[in-house]
């Protein structure tokens, strides 16, 4: 049998197939992926094949194969740096949930989500939540930053879980589509998620006023059917995130924008750092690159995984 893996809890996943039965399925024995360490060798997303076994009159499925992977989203483990977990395979497109502050989400935290995604070929979508929240300088925080990933060329949407602005804009671009719904914990995902098909009722809980951070509600990444032809991936709050598997050389491919100059440079091996006639540096000089996006390029090519969490705009 065939079916989409629409739950996993680390030893059991939730298969459901085209027919619309689910099933509780386990792996046999040790499932490695070429390629990949990673600490869960199936995730949401994938598409496997099972056998069905019966045990004390309980029928549950034994997974022997899982499908290529159109692609896949990856993040460190929490635990082990060297290993990898996957949020998700075969998505459509990601929505990026941001806010300003309650809880801050930073620039450099979603360069490298950004960055991530470029890497595995999945389009994301940069949403700007709970603007019905902030004062005239806090907006204007936003649509300085919309400007700035909108110049590079990704799509961003001010919204409003709590009320419903711009809501019908995201249902528009997911119809059809299997999309993932990511960010910090607090960011209003599950509200947002109850809001777009208020049937599912995912829980959510308030922001830790203490730290500023949402309350993980999400343990488990899980997809949903939606009522408008629409598969939905949520996934639980992610602090930091750290980029996996990256060559120095490649990391600028994954910005667009110095993708685009790369070609410019007087060496073709130009990391963009301290090389002479490097046409990205002469981009940032004129202000053509924002800054921002600079240093997160610097910090993920010198490996600064361990300040990934911290602000350093007031560095300036």
């Amino acid at each position: 049998m065939t079916g989409h893996v629409y739950k996993s809890t680390g030893s059991w996943y939730t298969v459901k197939t085209e027919l619309g039965h689910t099933y509780e399925c386990r792996i046999k024995g040790k499932f490695r992926l070429k390629g990949i360490r990673s600490t869960n060798p199936i995730a949401v997303g994938d598409v496997v094949d099972f056998e069905l076994e019966t045990d004390n009159n309980t029928e549950t499925g034994v997974i022997h194969n899982i499908h290529d992977r159109v692609n896949y989203i990856v993040r460190k483990s929490v635990n082990l740096s060297k290993q990898t977990h996957i949020i998700a395979a075969n998505l459509d497109q990601v929505f990026l949930m941001i806010t300003i502050n309650n809880p801050p989400t930073l620039t450099s935290f979603i360069d490298r989500f950004l960055v991530t995604a470029e890497a595995y070929s999945i389009k994301t979508v940069l949403l700007f939540n709970k603007i019905d929240t902030y004062n005239e300088e806090t907006l204007n925080e936003v649509r300085y930053l919309a400007h700035e990933y909108r110049q590079i060329g990704y799509e961003c949407i001010g919204v409003s879980a709590t009320t419903g602005k711009n809501v019908d804009k995201v249902k528009a671009l997911m119809l059809g589509k299997t999309s993932m719904f990511s960010g910090h914990s607090g960011v209003g995902k599950s509200t947002l998620v109850n809001t777009i098909e208020p049937t599912l009722n995912i829980k959510t809980k308030e922001i830790s006023t203490q730290h500023s951070q949402g309350q993980h509600t999400t343990t488990f990444a899980e997809m949903f059917d939606l009522s408008f032809d629409a598969k939905i991936v949520d996934t639980p709050g992610i602090k930091g995130f750290g980029v996996v598997d990256m060559e120095r050389e490649e990391v600028g491919d994954y910005f667009p924008e110095i993708f685009k100059l790369k070609q410019d440079c007087k060496f073709n091996n130009c990391l963009h750092l301290k090389e002479p006639k490097c046409a990205v540096k002469e981009a940032l000089e004129n202000d053509e690159i924002a800054y921002s996006r600079y240093r997160s390029y610097v910090q993920i090519l010198e490996g600064e995984d361990e300040h990934y969490r911290t602000d350093i705009w007031d560095k300036e």
